[in-house]
C-alpha cells in the first residue's frame, strides 16, 4: 500500500469528485472556441510539416562542357512592326547561332496590343540576312551611286510604313539554343538592308526600341526562382538608343525530394542605355550580353523532421489549452461576481 500511495502522490493530474464539477455556458463557449483554435493550429502545423523547403547545399566547379544553353525569350516591342525585327545570337568566336530549327516566333500586335497575326521568325531571319548580303552585291554591281531597290524591297518599305502609321507592334517569343560560352543575342533592325532601313525610318533616331520583357530565362524554372528582368518595361518618347543588359549566368542544379535533378540557370543583370546621337552610324537595338560563372550552385529540397513537428504541435496545442483554461476561470469568476453580489456582501 505504501508504494501505491507514493505513486498516487506523483499524479500531476488529480481529479475532482464528480459532484464537485460544475459546467457553465461560458465554459462551453470557451471550450468550443479553444477546440476551433486548436484544430486550425493543428492543420497549419501539419501543412507546414508536409511542405518542403529549400537549402543552398553547396557550390562546386561547373564541369559541364559541350552542352547548349537554352534562352527563353518573351518580349514586346510596341513601336516596331514584326517585318523589321530580327533576332541574332553571336558567341565569343563570332559565330552566328541563328539556325533554321531555332524555335522563335513573332506575333503582330495592333496599337492596342492585341494579336493580329503570326510569323515563324527563324526562317525570316535567315532570309533577311541573305537578302542583306544579296542586296549589297546587287548594289555594288549595278549602281553604287544611285542605289537600286527591287520590287520586294519596295513592297517591304510600303508595308512597313503602313504598319508604322497604324501603330503596329510585335511580340517576340521562343527559345534560342546557343553554345555554352560567353556571347550575346540582340533584337534589332539589323536584318534589314541598310538602305531599306534608311528609306523606312529616315535615320537611326527614329527607330523606337521601347520594349517590355515578359520573360527572360536561361533554362526551366524551379520553385522560388526570381528572374530579375521579368516584367521590366523600357518606354522611349521622341528618342532612341541602344539598350545593353550585361548578364552573369550562374549554372544551377535543383534537387527535388524525389531525388530528381533539374539542371537550369539563374542570373544577375546590369543595365546600360546609350542614347543615339545625330551622326551615329549604328542602329538602335536591345542587346543581351551574357557570361557564364564557373561555379555551379546546388539547391536541395528537404522535409522538416518529425520530432520538430511533434515539438511545435505540443507547444501550440498545450499553450492554447492552458490559455483557454485561464480564460474560462476568469469568465467564471466575472459572471459569478455579477450574478451573486448579495451573497458576497452577506459573507462580508
Amino acid at each position: 500500500m505504501g508504494v501505491k500511495q507514493a505513486l498516487k502522490s506523483l499524479d500531476a493530474f488529480p481529479r475532482a469528485e464528480e459532484h464537485l464539477l460544475q459546467k457553465t455556458q461560458s465554459g462551453a463557449f470557451v471550450s468550443v472556441v479553444g477546440l476551433v483554435i486548436m484544430a486550425t493550429l493543428f492543420l497549419h502545423e501539419l501543412t507546414y510539416y508536409l511542405s518542403s523547403y529549400t537549402v543552398h547545399q553547396q557550390m562546386s566547379v561547373d564541369l559541364k562542357r559541350g552542352e547548349t544553353l537554352p534562352i527563353h525569350i518573351n518580349m514586346t516591342f510596341p513601336a516596331l512592326p514584326c517585318d523589321v525585327l530580327s533576332v541574332d545570337a553571336i558567341d565569343m568566336s563570332g559565330k552566328h547561332e541563328v539556325d533554321l530549327d531555332t524555335n522563335i516566333w513573332k506575333l503582330r500586335l495592333n496599337s492596342h496590343g492585341h494579336i493580329i497575326g503570326t510569323e515563324y521568325l527563324s526562317d525570316l531571319v535567315e532570309k533577311e540576312h541573305h537578302k542583306h548580303d544579296d542586296g549589297k552585291e546587287y548594289h555594288d554591281k549595278e549602281n553604287h551611286l544611285h542605289g537600286a531597290f527591287d520590287t520586294a524591297a519596295e513592297e517591304l518599305i510600303k508595308k512597313v510604313k503602313q504598319a508604322l502609321d497604324d501603330g503596329e507592334g510585335c511580340r517576340v517569343y521562343g527559345v534560342l539554343d546557343v553554345q555554352r560560352v560567353a556571347g550575346n543575342f540582340h533584337i534589332s533592325v539589323h536584318g534589314l538592308n541598310i538602305f531599306v532601313a534608311q528609306m523606312i525610318f529616315g535615320g537611326s533616331k527614329s527607330v523606337n526600341v521601347s520594349h517590355m520583357i515578359h520573360d527572360l530565362s536561361f533554362g526551366p524554372k524551379y520553385p522560388g526562382i526570381h528572374n530579375p528582368l521579368d516584367g521590366m518595361e523600357r518606354i522611349l518618347h521622341d528618342t532612341s538608343g541602344i539598350f545593353k543588359y550585361y548578364i552573369k549566368v550562374v549554372p544551377t542544379e535543383y534537387r527535388y525530394i524525389s531525388k530528381q535533378v533539374l539542371p537550369t540557370n539563374q542570373f544577375s543583370v546590369t543595365e546600360y542605355y546609350s542614347p543615339m546621337k545625330q551622326y551615329d552610324r549604328s542602329w538602335p537595338g536591345v542587346y543581351f550580353l551574357y557570361d557564364l560563372s564557373p561555379i555551379t550552385v546546388t539547391i536541395k529540397e528537404e522535409r522538416r523532421k518529425f520530432l520538430h513537428f511533434i515539438t511545435r504541435l505540443c507547444a501550440v496545442l498545450g499553450g492554447t489549452f492552458a490559455l483557454t483554461g485561464m480564460l474560462d476561470r476568469w469568465m467564471f469568476r466575472f459572471v459569478e461576481a455579477l450574478t451573486k453580489p448579495s451573497a458576497r456582501s452577506v459573507l462580508r
